[in-house]
């Protein structure tokens, strides 16, 4: 059963979206004005009807023809307003529903762009892409669906009820003593409904990261044998999803056929009353068509309600992951105002910095150290050693729990995490394109870059000849895997990105490992020129690449446990002597 927490949950949701159709809300009222009208217009056809045929029966054998064409010809009339009314509600909605998809889609690209990198740490990003694409989508496709078919219903039911007991009331109380009953009966059904629909919305979500997963890592699946257990874990996952969606539809779809029950119930009861009174001479044969007509239409809303509310669980759990996305804590905002550097010489320093990734775990513990402009330093260490934290927290990915950090003697905590990244240009082991053209990816991080800098760029790392032997040069395109490009190919078009977004400051994760001798003494080549003149921080995995660094920091445990150059380090005969060593062996 739900809790009133959940209960709570959904309805703060509920309200949140109501909020947020605000700027919509003339275009949303026009289309309930129409359904209303559109609806009333209708109302009114089962009682011409009627009047024509007590007409009929009344002037029999002379059957008054003029008197039954007005009475048509209104009807005609009521049929094709009620229509064009209809069809101006659904175009209205139509447009509303585009347009709110549209700025939901932004809104949850836009809070991407403001969520802390912690967040993607700790979140399957299908989970996040299902919001984007199938909440968002059940939820605008339902808003619409429910504003037509509930504004529609209430008017059809309140209006019906006013024209069934003009024309007789003990029919009419007949008839509407099914109404409660039949709603206590499915709003206690939909009860047990409402959280079948929330878990299938977050099963799909785990389900789409799944897919997306073994989608982008079959190599890594074949290689390991690993079909056969990702298809169970996959299988599991979607068995999940089957049980908890056929739950939540069988516990909805049985509205429908509860209230039929109910509601025929009465339609029989109103068939045998009405008929004795047809014969007693206390309605006209053309009112009980007419009331018969009308209990159709009264029970057609009640079903059509009690239907809507299975689409309604599906707006609400819908509406409550989007919104509960949007919730999410962002980034401290930038200092107003920030401080900025005109031109950036280079000198960077940390100062006493301690960080941790939970608070019960720190990883940096105390970390002091002073670059100078146009320093290469490289930083080496074991696995966990802190290596790639001391990146994050560089770049402002996080900031320190203590202490700080400055770039030409101003703490990048007091600038915009934006100017503060400008800094720096980044070459990861894990190399990034993107669907699109060669040239497209290099002017990546330069749009005003002209063809003649990107040329002379990927001359200097050494990827020139390599584009232009491609079928159309820098106009051929790349895969979204970039499987038609090898990883050391891939790597050069990174660093000559780097070259042409031109920054002060460079970051560099070697990523040698996985290319031919002759590909990584290119991309060696290349991390020469791209850290000439410019402060450097390089990541060392191979520890006889980095001999001619200004700086080598080694870690341990968080801590700078050594520093000093290649030789000095050596002679020391310590910890980086036994890393260093332990590689040369290996070799």
């Amino acid at each position: 059963m739900h809790s009133p927490k959940n209960h709570k949950s959904m309805l703060k949701s509920f309200k949140i979206f109501l909020k947020s159709i605000k700027h919509h809300r003339t275009p949303i009222i026009i289309s309930i004005v129409l359904t209303v009208a559109s609806a009333i217009l209708s109302l009114f056809i089962p009682k011409l009807l009627g009047d024509m045929t007590t007409i009929a029966i009344n002037s029999y054998p002379e059957i008054d023809w003029s008197a039954l064409g007005q009475k048509a010809i209104i009807i005609i009339v009521l049929f094709c307003g009620s229509a064009i009314l209809q069809y101006g509600q659904a175009y209205i909605l139509a447009i509303v529903s585009a347009r709110y998809t549209k700025e939901l889609r932004e809104k949850i690209l836009d809070k991407i762009s403001r969520l802390p990198i912690s967040y993607f740490d700790k979140h399957q990003y299908g989970d996040t892409l299902s919001r984007m694409s199938n909440d968002v989508d059940v939820l605008t496709t339902s808003m619409s669906q429910e504003i037509a078919d509930i504004s529609m219903s209430l008017t059809t039911l309140i209006g019906t009820m006013i024209i069934m007991l003009t024309i007789n009331i003990p029919l009419s109380l007949i008839t509407f003593v099914v109404v409660p009953i039949s709603v206590v009966v499915v709003a206690r059904i939909m009860h047990y409904a409402q959280k079948y629909f929330r878990d299938q919305q977050n099963t799909l979500g785990v389900l789409n990261s799944k897919i997306e997963e073994d989608y982008s890592g079959q190599i890594v699946i074949k290689s390991n044998s690993y079909e056969d257990d990702a298809l169970a874990d996959f299988n599991r996952t979607n068995e999940k999803l089957t049980t908890v969606s056929r739950k939540a539809q069988i516990f909805s779809s049985l509205s429908f056929p509860v209230t039929h029950i109910f509601t025929n119930l009465g339609y029989v009861a109103v068939c045998i009353l009405g008929g004795v009174f047809v014969v007693r001479g206390q309605i006209n044969i053309g009112d009980i068509q007419a009331f018969i007509q009308y209990v159709s239409r009264f029970n057609r809303p009640i079903t059509e309600i009690a239907s809507t509310t299975s689409t309604l669980q599906s707006l609400l759990a819908a509406s409550e992951r989007i919104f509960d996305f949007l919730d999410e804590e962002e980034e401290e905002p930038d200092l107003v105002p920030a401080k900025t550097i005109e031109k950036v010489k280079g000198e960077v320093e940390f100062c006493d910095v301690s960080f941790g990734y939970t608070k019960d775990r720190t990883i940096i513990k105390n970390f002091s150290v002073k670059v100078k402009p146009g320093m290469k330093v490289a930083i080496v260490g074991p696995t966990g050693a802190g290596k790639t934290t001391i990146i994050n927290l560089l770049m402002r990915f996080y900031d320190p729990d203590s202490g700080y950090i400055t770039v030409d003697g101003v703490p990048t905590r007091e600038m915009k995490r934006s100017d503060v990244r400008k800094m720096f240009g980044m070459v990861l082991q894990d190399t990034w394109l993107f669907s699109g053209t060669v040239e497209e990816n290099l002017r990546y991080g330069n749009q005003s870059a002209s063809l003649e800098e990107i040329k002379r760029a990927t001359k200097m790392s050494n990827v020139s000849h390599i584009i232009e032997a491609l079928p159309k040069g820098y106009k051929s395109l790349i895969s979204e895997d970039s499987d038609n490009i090898s990883a050391g190919e891939k790597q050069l078009i990174t660093i000559a990105r780097a070259m042409i977004s031109n920054p002060p400051m460079m970051i560099l994760d070697e990523a040698t490992s996985n290319v031919d001798t002759r590909t990584e003494q290119l991309i060696q080549d290349s991390f020469e020129k791209l850290t000439s003149g410019r402060t450097s921080f390089v990541i060392a995995h191979r520890l006889s690449t980095i001999r001619n660094s200004d700086l080598i920091l080694v870690m341990k445990d968080g801590n700078i446990v050594e520093q000093g150059s290649h030789d000095e380090l050596l002679k020391l005969n310590g910890f980086y002597a036994e890393l260093y060593n332990s590689q040369f062996a290996e070799n």
